[in-house]
């Protein structure tokens, strides 16, 4: 992609501005997080062109904003945060929450020890890679009726808990306590109800996976004991979102939305950033199916969940309640919530907002951070690739001062998939994971390839943005031991 063309001004070591003054149809200024080194990269990836066109969006408050894992994405850029103002004519954009709905993240801890378990990882992994549907299309052991997922989009994972599949505080440790309410699972169409019906409790492909991991280093005492972490110890990090009936959900309002502008008076500058006004019934009718399809996420990953503490069970022949299997968060990384935040001049609106590949990172205080962990801040959950790390943080107040409490959500593509398995030709990924002492399954030599390190940008780097711009604070650095992936 050419380099962006206009100016991006430093405002501080770690935030970058683009004016509102670049182009006469911004309503806001577009702002990213990056370092000096990064910001070189990001101006030749696509992602500053779209901060700006989503700068011009009907009911835009205070900034379009972009996290240092910004790359290119449909309509919103990988990383984009943006929130409307639905009394403004604010708009609710697909685009700003991507296909795969509330794609995101969930950490288990346990009780286990590095120590423990390194003579059986082996056998653990290869148990892991035959008992949970890894890639595109696999079905998994759960199916559900068409009532049955209705239901299951209309509660939540209190659906599944109640059927044996977790606990109480599992619950009690998920975002939005595993439900986002006023979900309408009646306007989520046959087609996406029939992709989902046997996708419950599935990976699926791409970048999503299960990793067991070692926290290696612990960055900050307090927290970390706040979280059950500690170092040396065996994490289970899981990553999935809402399979083919997110996927078909969103595919269905895009289709809906593409005359909406035409109709309310207003032009975009990208038709993939097609929009409605979140008071219109195109708007209302996408923000029903998406809580019905982020509903079906958070079951996924709870059913996931589950298959990986029998895996567990199994192997080391013991109850996943001695091996202390708990789950420390589960946060969305691709939503639209509507929350309260001051816009400006100490001006505090419910606004809408978009996170597309981006963490919410609530600080210390919150009503909506767990009781557990709202004196110390809401647990933030950062994947890396399979083959460096990934880290806790936790939410600051600098979040909801500067990025509508907003962090990253990972540590960004730097490589197309393309581009990825062309440089892979020739090698085999999982040997050279393996000799790092990381064993690697999955469907195909390809998906690997695909995933590769080097097709992610350097995580550490990432993290040590957001937190010296005080939006979220390093906790622990987790390293992988073995991944399953589609």
């Amino acid at each position: 992609m050419p380099e962006f063309p206009g100016s991006i001004e430093k405002v501080t070591p770690f935030l970058w501005r683009i004016p509102k003054s670049f182009r006469a149809d911004m309503r806001v200024d577009g702002l990213i997080f990056a370092d000096d080194q990064m910001i070189q990269q990001i101006r030749k990836d696509g992602g500053p062109g779209q901060v700006v066109n989503v700068a011009t969006l009907p009911g835009i408050q205070k900034a379009s904003l972009a996290m240092p894992d910004i790359h290119w994405g449909y309509g919103f850029c990988i990383g984009g945060v943006a929130a409307t103002d639905p009394e403004q004519g604010g708009v609710i954009s697909p685009g700003g929450v991507g296909y795969d709905i509330n794609c995101g993240v969930r950490l288990l801890r346990s009780e286990l020890q590095w120590d423990d378990l390194k003579g059986q990882i082996r056998p653990l992994v290869d148990q892991l890679f035959r008992d949970i549907p890894t890639g595109v299309g696999q079905t998994g052991p759960y199916k559900f009726s068409k009532p049955e997922l209705a239901q299951l989009m209309q509660e939540g994972v209190s659906y599944v808990v109640n059927k044996g599949y977790g606990t109480l505080d599992d619950l009690a440790h998920i975002e939005a306590n595993g439900c986002l309410p006023d979900a309408r699972p009646d306007l989520v169409s046959d087609r996406a109800y029939a992709r989902g019906y046997d996708q419950c409790g599935t990976l699926g492909s791409g970048n999503h996976f299960l990793e067991v991991q070692v926290v290696d280093r612990i960055e900050d005492e307090a927290a970390a004991r706040a979280f059950g972490l500690r170092e040396g110890q065996v994490t289970v990090l899981i990553h999935s979102g809402s399979r083919g009936l997110g996927y078909q959900v969103c595919e269905d309002h895009l289709a809906a939305f593409r005359g909406a502008p035409e109709r309310y008076g207003f032009s975009l500058p990208d038709a993939q950033l097609a929009c409605a006004p979140v008071r219109s019934p195109e708007g209302q009718a996408y923000l029903g199916a998406m809580r019905a399809a982020a509903n079906f996420a958070f079951c996924n990953r709870q059913l996931l969940t589950h298959q990986a503490r029998m895996v567990f069970q199994r192997i080391l022949k013991k109850p996943w309640e001695e091996l202390g299997l708990e789950l420390v968060y589960d946060v969305a990384h691709n939503i639209a919530k509507f929350e309260e935040h001051d816009v400006g001049d100490g001006v505090v609106k419910e606004v809408c907002v978009h996170r597309k590949g981006a963490t919410r990172a609530f600080p210390p205080g919150h009503a909506e951070v767990p009781p557990a962990y709202r004196e110390i801040g809401q647990p933030v959950i950062i994947p890396g690739s399979m083959g460096t790390a990934s880290w806790v943080l936790v939410g600051q107040p600098g979040s909801m001062a500067l990025s509508f409490g907003t962090t990253c959500h990972g540590a960004g593509r730097m490589m197309s998939r393309t581009e990825a398995v062309r440089r892979s030709a020739g090698r085999r990924i999982d040997l050279e994971l393996d000799a790092l002492g990381i064993i690697a399954r999955a469907r195909g030599h390809k998906g690997l390839a695909e995933e590769q390190p080097a097709a992610y940008k350097d995580v550490d780097q990432v993290v040590e943005v957001v937190d010296a711009a005080g939006i979220s604070k390093k906790v622990a650095r987790l390293r992988p031991v073995g991944v399953i992936k589609g």
